[in-house]
């Protein structure tokens, strides 16, 4: 089976693509890389099963080239949310991509996997989310919802090729995915800037009273839920929630962070959310992942100690390599 990934050089285009190699997949990704990283895909360098294109999904010609051939294409090319930049690339690069990764589906006649995300959900605060769960989101004015918003129209968009077309798509609402290759800044989660924090002895940076609560998915588990989706024809049409079930609030993650960089008390900075003007931020997010389960057989595996404790290995060898470059 051929598989084309955007966003491969990216934390989990990366993870996948080495994964799904190692199943015996065939492999090619694209990617801009001005969030992926070459040094994230460099072990699949000289794989006569991967082949890597550098463009940008916001260009309909390099997405179809990119595509051509593919059983299946997984979109996991985006911009996040704007906590410190505009909102005007998270609103026209995750529009314009998945417009264009839809419209090669259909001229490919194959199957899309589409990464939404939690954000979706809002300030919903009915916990756990389940996929049915209503979408609860902030003012227009406010650019911290434009990520979320430009995801669900991605989702109304699948969804509309979808009874337009005859195009089979799933939707994937990934839950704070982190572990190696994680971007090593905000991009990449609390726990990225954390241990950078952690590794440097510099204080931890924590948003708002550090009371607001995630759920944190080790990569391994993410990458399996989308293996799973991969090879389950019954995934069609449906939306997933993939992330473990497990929460933790963001100032005991920064604790568990400190504690196994370092022995003494942990240094944390509070930074309020007025620094970012009209922030606002999500107090809990938990997934609710009995269709997962039922359909897809996705169980998370690796507790948050364990995937932290891999996590902070790798992330001090990056950074021990990049110093020394």
């Amino acid at each position: 089976m051929r598989i084309c990934i955007t966003g491969v050089a990216g934390f989990i285009g990366s993870n996948l693509a080495i994964a799904l190699l190692r199943k015996g997949y065939e492999v090619t990704g694209i990617d801009n890389l001005s969030q992926g990283f070459l040094r994230n895909i460099e072990p699949l360098n000289g794989n006569s099963s991967f082949r890597f294109v550098k463009g940008d999904v916001r260009d309909a010609t390099q997405v179809l080239s990119a595509a051509k051939g593919a059983d299946i294409i997984v979109h996991l090319a985006a911009y996040k949310i704007p906590r410190y930049d505009n909102a005007l690339d998270t609103l026209l690069i995750n529009a314009h991509g998945a417009e264009n990764v839809l419209k090669a589906g259909v001229k490919n006649q194959c199957r899309v996997l589409f990464a939404s995300t939690s954000d979706v959900y809002g300030k919903n605060p009915h916990l756990p989310f389940s996929e049915e769960t209503d979408l609860y989101l902030g003012a227009t004015n406010i650019k911290r919802w434009a990520y979320a918003c430009s995801k669900l129209f991605d989702e109304h968009l699948a969804f509309a090729y979808a009874q337009e077309f005859g195009l089979h798509v799933v939707g994937i609402r990934f839950f704070g995915a982190y572990g190696p290759r994680q971007n090593l800044t905000w991009w990449g989660g609390p726990q990225s800037v954390f241990i950078n924090a952690a590794l440097k002895n510099e204080p931890m940076e924590v948003h708002g009273d550090g009371k607001q609560t995630r759920s944190f998915t080790y990569i391994d588990d993410t990458v399996d839920g989308v293996i799973k989706i991969i090879e389950k024809r019954e995934a069609d049409g449906q939306i997933f929630n993939l992330g473990d079930t497990e929460p933790v609030s963001i100032i005991d993650l920064a604790s568990m962070v400190w504690k196994l960089v370092r022995d003494d008390e942990p240094k944390i900075k509070f930074i309020s959310y007025q620094t970012f003007g009209k922030y606002e931020d999500v107090r809990h997010r938990v997934p609710d992942i009995t269709k997962a389960r039922k359909i897809l057989g996705f169980e998370p595996k690796v507790g948050l100690m364990e995937g932290l404790t891999k996590t902070v290995v790798w992330q001090r060898s990056v950074l021990e390599a990049l110093k020394n470059e």
